[in-house]
């Protein structure tokens, strides 16, 4: 069976194919247009009569944070047209109170009210479908009404108006997206989702036919929480991959880490834009139910990624305060950094490591390195500064997802990839205590060896908000999120027999008390229909041993093994670094 997996990243596409037990990889520049590097990917490991072909993309993420999404409107019920603008009416940093909000992704002007009303208990004021406004100009419409969480016929019928009437726009209804309580939340993920469906539809689209014409099948891609979707249902609800190749990456991670004996690891995947860090516990990815993707809420189920404007393309720049800092402007590929030769002339992390030695004269891909253009892009900077600083903004990443969690990173492997993540591995990781870093053969492409491996997910959540007598029958696996009745946030466990004691506990846990004579509330109830990815058994490397100081080449990533640090790679795919 031959699999394909193709990560599109800022700087780079990845492609993986495995084939009878051999694995070819590639990396080719990413283009402007994106469906060109999958092709040329494809292309560069030779696929062909490939059975399975799985995609990561960043075109929904970076149709949001750059604004470039579809015209939209936004339909509520009558009173709430400002809903996007009024959002929780918190700061957005505390302690700097001037710092403003994310502008919405739907202007006033396009922010309609259509007369109706459900509430708790039921039809408040009936649907009244001539208060919507005789002519909306817009390409994508997000309808988000009061209660449809709860029952979403009146969204339903507005839903269908719209699309009678604007034949050729895309129109997405909250309750098909994100049917959570919570208004606000609930909108921003539906006012998003309908943002970029135009963008991701044509994009995906024009992939398919492409694919097609190269004799490959339709990609499945993945979704943000970990598990692969068809190209249609991705295209429908573009939302669901706002971190499409991110969560390939430590979907690979968990693999490598499983495949090498360590359950319990944080993935670590540093780019040549930015860093993305999560934990695996047991072998499973961390889970969240909501992130913010550009300052905006996606109330959707995500692989707990935190990312960080941290990667080989970063450049390093002074402020007006004299102080060194890296990043988040990165160089990407084009022009890339200056080592690159493409024209590039200002200093940028992977300059830096050349510079200290730790990059062989040419990297995979055929780019070989300009030490000049790097020395004459650095001029009077550090670059062990330069890396210094990089690794400082990565360090407080990897903080996040361990220890402001509750979990002890010296308890956790920490798995390298991406193109540079090996680079600053071992001295991130000696800060954290951890005595064990693992870096995969395929490190340089093991988000998109993640596609290859990655399982079909189909997430479902259903909102229920009443007491946990009163919620009926639950299904026995999944995720509920409950809360003591008053309180205003929840936590989430696993179904299970016991769930109220479950829910204690881990109250317990987290706040240092628990109310066992307090009602429980069930707020909603996730689950997910998953049908397994194939069985992935990786070729084993050659044998290897180096102390450091030393630079280890690998397939797409360098690995620099620092003094005090010694890799180990006997029988298995993965480098295995330890302290001495």
């Amino acid at each position: 069976m031959a699999i394909l997996g193709i990560d599109v990243g800022g700087t780079f596409t990845d492609a993986v194919l495995l084939e009878d037990g051999r694995l070819v990889t590639a990396k080719v520049p990413t283009a402007r247009d994106q469906e060109e590097s999958v092709i040329a990917a494809a292309r560069a490991v030779g696929a062909a009569a490939v059975e399975r072909f799985t995609h990561g993309t960043t075109v929904a993420t970076n149709a949001l944070l750059e604004r470039k999404g579809a015209r939209t409107a936004f339909v509520t019920t009558e009173g709430f047209e400002h809903l996007l603008y009024l959002r929780r009416q918190a700061r957005p940093h505390l302690y700097r109170p001037c710092r403003d909000h994310p502008t919405p992704l739907v202007p006033l002007e396009r922010c309609y009210g259509v007369r109706e009303r459900i509430g708790r208990d039921g039809v408040v004021a009936p649907l009244e479908l001539s208060s919507l406004p005789g002519e909306i100009d817009a390409d994508a419409v997000a309808v988000c009404l009061l209660f449809a969480f709860r029952d979403s016929s009146h969204e339903q019928q507005v839903a269908a108006e719209l699309r009678r009437r604007l034949p050729h726009a895309t129109v997405v209804a909250s309750h098909e997206v994100a049917p959570e309580f919570r208004e606000y939340e609930r909108a921003s993920t539906t006012a998003a989702d309908a943002y970029l469906g135009p963008v991701v539809a044509r994009y995906l689209r024009r992939l398919a036919v492409l694919s097609a014409e190269g004799g490959l099948p339709e990609p499945l891609v993945m979704r943000s929480s970990g598990g692969v979707a068809t190209l249609e249902e991705a295209a429908s609800h573009p939302s669901w991959i706002l971190v499409s190749g991110p969560a390939g990456g430590v979907v690979g991670a968990a693999l490598a880490a499983r495949l090498a004996g360590f359950p319990n690891a944080i993935s670590f995947d540093m780019g040549g834009t930015s860093t993305d860090v999560c934990l695996v516990a047991g072998g499973r990815a961390e889970r969240s139910t909501e992130r913010l993707v550009g300052g905006l809420p996606i109330r959707l189920p995500s692989v707990d990624l935190h990312t960080v404007g941290a990667g080989g393309g970063s450049i390093a720049w002074v402020d007006a305060g004299q102080a060194l800092r890296v990043g988040p402007e990165s160089a990407g590929a084009h022009p890339g950094p200056a080592c690159y030769g493409r024209g590039g002339t200002r200093p940028t992390v992977t300059d830096a490591n050349l510079l200290l030695g730790r990059l062989p004269a040419e990297l995979p891909g055929g780019i070989v390195l300009d030490r000049e253009a790097a020395e004459h892009a650095m001029g009077e900077l550090d670059p062990g500064a330069v890396v210094e600083v990089v690794n400082a903004e990565m360090l407080r990443a990897l903080r996040v997802v361990s220890v402001e969690r509750g979990h002890d990173p010296r308890d956790f492997a920490l798995v390298a990839f991406g193109g540079a993540g090996p680079l600053h591995a071992c001295a991130l990781a000696e800060q954290l205590g951890i005595d064990t870093v693992l870096v995969p053969a395929a490190a340089g492409v093991l988000s998109a060896l993640g596609l290859v491996a990655s399982d079909e997910r189909r997430d479902h959540v259903r909102s229920y908000v009443r007491s946990l007598e009163e919620a009926g029958e639950l299904p026995p696996e999944g995720e509920a999120d409950l809360r003591y009745r008053g309180q205003s946030f929840e936590l989430t466990v696993p179904l299970g027999d016991d769930l109220a004691e479950a829910f204690h506990r881990a109250h317990e846990e987290r706040y240092g008390y628990a109310q066992r004579d307090r009602p429980v509330e069930v707020v909603a109830v996730r689950t997910a229909d998953i049908r397994p990815g194939p069985a992935i058994t990786l070729p084993a490397g050659e044998k290897l041993r180096a102390s450091g100081p030393a630079v280890v080449e690998l397939e797409g990533a360098t690995c620099w093994i620092p003094p005090g640090w010694v890799g180990d790679r006997d029988g298995n795919s993965t480098l295995v670094v330890t302290r001495a």
